[in-house]
């Protein structure tokens, strides 16, 4: 089966983590620190925070943003539920907004629509490794944060993803563009990202502020800085592979190909849109060995039985993300194209 994703690992990333192991400087410390000035660049930003999660990287953000109770949170519906949780942990009521057909991220319109003098932020996803469009969120006035966590080290007008917003966050799951295992980041200015760094840790503190375990390990962060000095190789064969499928499936009838965007795009996933059914097409992909899935699991607004975001809708029923990761083989994509033009009767 040729997996819908994979991590990305060598034998210097088992060398840098058996190198910390051998220390006993196991929990956060200066690998950690290491791998924050490291990072930081890459958002384009003046600091960064390591922190357990992309999810907590969420949290921590609004917080430093003094997001809380009665306030609204603008969060796309067409996204991994991580969003929805992040606000409601804040004490903040998130309020969902429709995707944009072109990006597949937060529709500007629709979020400018559901803005209320309420509204203390909006997350901006990059989704899938595009970077949209700062300037139409920035607009609405509130503070933006860019949620980086499949985009890091796409660039727009010139400047890294992260870098217009009031913060930005990461997540180094296996799968995304760089791995910690677990881990995720908040960027920013240094006062904001201090803040998190300060929420991230409740121990022997003087005050009882909210506090939290969200640190990172120096295990994951001797890994995170292994796979950092890779990361324009593993952007390389991801724009490569993407390149093949472009090649391989353009043309086809009632498929739709993700945009050659250049810096903008560095595909953690390559999305297509078919214009049929989407479980047969699961289906025979799977018979001839080829594991895809749609890249939402599902819209927010679905779990919470509400209606209203036709684009999402849309978007869900018709959108199927392929295998594209650095360990993909060109045989393996070539294998991948072949079984989905069988799959769409090309």
């Amino acid at each position: 089966m040729i997996a819908h994703s994979r991590p990305t690992l060598d034998e210097d990333d088992a060398r840098e983590v058996a190198r910390v192991v051998r220390s006993g400087q196991l929990a956060q410390g200066p690998e950690v620190e290491a791998f924050e000035r490291e990072l930081a660049p890459w958002f384009g930003a003046p600091a960064a925070a390591a922190v357990s999660s992309g999810s907590a990287a969420l949290e921590l953000a609004l917080r430093a943003l003094d997001v809380g109770p009665g306030q609204e949170v603008i969060v796309p519906t067409f996204a991994c539920d991580a969003l929805w949780h992040a606000v409601t942990r804040c004490g903040a009521t998130p309020v969902l907004a429709d995707a944009d057909a072109e990006t597949l991220s937060l529709a500007p319109a629709d979020a400018a629509r559901r803005r209320t003098p309420r509204t203390r932020a909006v997350v901006v996803v990059h989704a899938f490794g595009l970077a949209a469009d700062v300037d139409a969120f920035l607009a609405l006035g509130v503070p933006v944060v860019e949620d980086c966590a499949q985009a890091l080290g796409a660039r727009a007008g010139g400047r890294p993803v992260g870098a217009r917003g009031a913060a930005a966050v990461g997540s180094f799951y296996a799968t995304k563009l760089l791995t910690t295992g677990e881990g995720g980041a908040v960027a920013g200015p240094a006062a904001r990202v201090a803040r998190a760094r300060d929420a991230r840790d409740y121990d022997e503190r003087e005050d009882l502020r909210p506090r939290f375990n969200y640190k990172m390990t120096d295990m994951q962060a001797a890994l995170g800085r292994a796979q950092l000095r890779r990361l324009d190789a593993f952007l390389a064969r991801r724009r490569a592979i993407a390149a093949r499928y472009r090649a391989a499936l353009g043309g086809l009838p009632g498929l739709g190909l993700p945009p050659d965007a250049g810096a903008r795009h560095v595909h953690h996933r390559f999305v297509v849109t078919v214009e049929r059914p989407l479980t047969p097409v699961l289906e025979h992909l799977a018979r001839r060995g080829v594991a895809a899935r749609r890249p939402v699991f599902r819209p927010i607004h679905r779990a919470l039985g509400l209606g209203g975001y036709p684009e999402a809708e849309r978007l869900w029923a018709r959108c199927l993300s392929l295998p594209c990761y650095p360990r993909l083989s060109d045989a393996e994509v070539d294998a991948v194209a072949a079984a989905l033009a069988e799959a769409v009767g090309a």
